[in-house]
């Protein structure tokens, strides 16, 4: 069956260690964590909208039930249970054993340009909630909403680092809890322009690409010639003048300003790395979309934005099973040597779950050719 081949991607043994770890069947007797995972994961690969209707869909197939690890007769109390109860730090640390595992699959990916670093992208989505069912998300007055702030490796477009947290977390606070790794680029927006913590990120040796703001003060202090054929208007070593600058920031800076060629924007970076030319500069901070890219392929095709329960834990629960099935088709696409995009190959599981073929097969591209009917018997519907 399709669905349990992609099911036997997942480390079963180290999932069991996450689910003890945080006693996550203890004293369970209807429904396991790992059959929880598994109807979850169902939910999202076929695009269920509920519980409920999850329930229902597979109710309707109970032949199907033993061969997808799933007890005989669901019970949507118990499954909603289980959604309220088990922990979502499990689906948070199996999350992260797939990450480390599809890394080792793309760590060899050759990226979009010409560049030897392993390059990141970091930014957050906002994900709106209602106000009346999850008080406990705290953003607005008006409105609750959960935030995934995200760090994208840009090898194979994998999540290397997801933190979940409340609407009202500014972006800056996660570029405390990220471990950031020497020698490797990491491209943000303007949301994370604090000069203390991209100090932090020099000091740890690795190389930043930031946009800077209007009211940034600074001191230019050399200028490197340039060829504005190519777009850079200036390449600039500078010295950071604002209140605690010294402080926070106390060497010098590189200021790259750019013309985009395709929108006529004039943008300005901020690195730490004064040795690559200023158009790869601009190229890492265009490449930051990518991450933009990965919100917006969760948002649409897996469901992160319903939500199966109202209680913290619930939607947490949900978020990291939808990063889990994210990267097993990731792994799915990599292990195979799939020449389809994410999108094709989950629409492809979506209508072929129950189907008993060699999931190699069912991507192989004479799959997608249709024949020519030879049955010359068959009469023609309006033969006179």
């Amino acid at each position: 069956m399709i669905f349990s081949q992609v099911m036997n991607l997942m480390p079963w043994r180290r999932f069991q260690t996450c689910v003890d770890r945080y006693h996550g069947d203890v004293k369970i007797r209807t429904l396991s964590t790992r059959e929880f995972f598994t109807l979850m994961a169902f939910a999202q690969i076929t695009g269920r909208e509920s519980l409920a209707e999850t329930v229902l869909c597979l109710n309707a197939v109970p032949s199907h039930l033993y061969h997808l690890g799933l007890p005989r007769r669901l019970v949507r109390s118990n499954v909603a249970l289980a959604n309220h109860r088990r922990s979502w730090k499990i689906f948070y640390e199996v999350a992260k054993i797939l990450i480390a595992e599809a890394r080792t699959f793309y760590q060899t990916q050759p990226l979009d340009f010409n560049f030897d670093a392993c390059v990141y992208a970091l930014d957050s989505t906002t994900i709106d909630l209602c106000l009346l069912m999850f008080p406990w998300a705290h953003f607005r007055k008006t409105k609750s909403a959960v935030k995934m702030h995200t760090l994208v490796n840009l090898q194979g477009k994998i999540p290397d680092f997801i933190l979940v947290s409340t609407g009202k977390t500014h972006d800056v606070h996660v570029m405390d809890v990220i471990e950031w790794e020497s020698g490797s680029w990491y491209a943000m927006d303007r949301g994370y322009l604090d000069f203390e913590r991209l100090y932090h990120i020099h000091q740890c040796g690795a190389f930043f690409v930031t946009r800077s703001k209007t009211n940034t003060k600074y001191e230019r202090v050399y200028s490197n010639p340039v060829d504005k054929s190519t777009g850079v208007l200036c390449d600039q070593r500078v010295r950071l003048t604002g209140t605690n600058a010294t402080k926070d920031y106390p060497e010098m800076i590189r200021r790259v300003r750019y013309i985009d060629k395709e929108t006529g924007q004039a943008l300005t970076f901020l690195t730490n790395n004064m040795l690559v030319p200023a158009t790869t500069v601009a190229w890492l901070y265009k490449n930051r979309w990518h991450v933009e890219l990965f919100f917006k392929w969760m948002k649409q095709h897996l469901r992160v934005k319903r939500f199966f329960g109202q209680s913290e834990n619930a939607v947490k629960s949900q978020l990291w099973i939808a990063v889990c099935v994210y990267v097993l088709i990731s792994l799915l696409k990599a292990k195979f040597a799939l020449s389809q995009s994410y999108y094709e190959i989950l629409q492809i599981l979506s209508v072929t779950v129950f189907e008993k073929t060699p999931v190699f097969e069912l991507f192989a591209k004479e799959n997608y050719t249709s024949g020519t009917c030879c049955n010359l018997k068959q009469l023609l519907l309006f033969d006179l």
